[in-house]
C-alpha cells in the first residue's frame, strides 16, 4: 500500500526554478496554444532551452515537452499534434523519424511495490527511420530499433527490435500473413 503523505519526488530538474518557470510560460504560448507558429520558431525556442534539434524538424501545435534540456532530435523528424514528451530522463529521437498525433513518450514511473512510491526515470531512444504512430505509449527505458513501426494505439513496454512492426497492448511483434 502506497503512503503518499509526505511524498517527495527525488528528481534533479536539471535547471533552476526560474529557467523552468520561463520554459513553462514559453511552452504555453509557443507550443500548447493552437497558434500556427512555424516549426523553425519552435525549434529555435527549444534550442534556446538546451534541446539539441537537427535540421528539417517539423513540430506541430499542442506538443508538450516537459524538460527540453533533456531532448535530442535528429534531422528531418516530424512530431505531430498533441504529442507528449515527459522528459524526466533523456529522450533521443534519431533522424528520419515520425512521432504521430497524441503519442506519449514517458520516461518516468513509480515503484508501486514500495510504500514510498519512489520515482523511477529511464531514458527513451527512438532509432533512425522509425514511425511511432498515433496514440502510442512508449514506456520508460524503451529503445525502438531502426526502421521499426509501432502501430496505432500500441503500448510499448519493451525494446523493439530493428526492422519490426509491433502492435497491441502490450505491443507484440506483428506476424506477416
Amino acid at each position: 500500500m502506497i503512503q503518499l503523505k509526505g511524498y517527495r519526488a527525488n528528481l534533479d530538474r536539471g535547471v533552476s526554478r526560474s529557467v523552468e518557470t520561463l520554459w513553462l510560460l514559453t511552452r504555453l504560448v509557443a507550443f500548447l496554444l493552437p497558434v500556427p507558429f512555424p516549426s523553425r520558431i519552435r525549434c529555435t525556442i527549444l534550442r534556446c532551452f538546451g534541446a539539441k534539434i537537427g535540421s528539417g524538424v517539423i513540430i506541430r501545435s499542442g506538443v508538450s515537452i516537459s524538460f527540453p534540456w533533456r531532448l535530442t532530435v535528429g534531422d528531418h523528424v516530424w512530431i505531430g499534434e498533441g504529442v507528449q514528451i515527459l522528459s524526466l530522463a533523456s529522450v533521443q529521437i534519431e533522424s528520419n523519424t515520425c512521432i504521430s498525433q497524441q503519442a506519449y513518450l514517458c520516461t518516468g514511473s513509480h515503484r508501486f511495490d514500495l510504500p514510498t512510491f519512489d520515482l523511477v526515470t529511464k531514458p527513451i531512444v527512438i532509432r533512425e527511420g522509425c514511425w511511432v504512430t498515433a496514440r502510442c505509449f512508449v514506456a520508460p527505458g524503451v529503445t525502438i530499433g531502426p526502421n521499426s513501426m509501432c502501430a496505432a494505439g500500441s503500448v510499448i513496454l519493451k525494446d523493439v527490435p530493428p526492422n519490426t512492426t509491433v502492435i497491441g497492448n502490450p505491443a507484440r511483434i506483428k506476424v506477416q500473413s
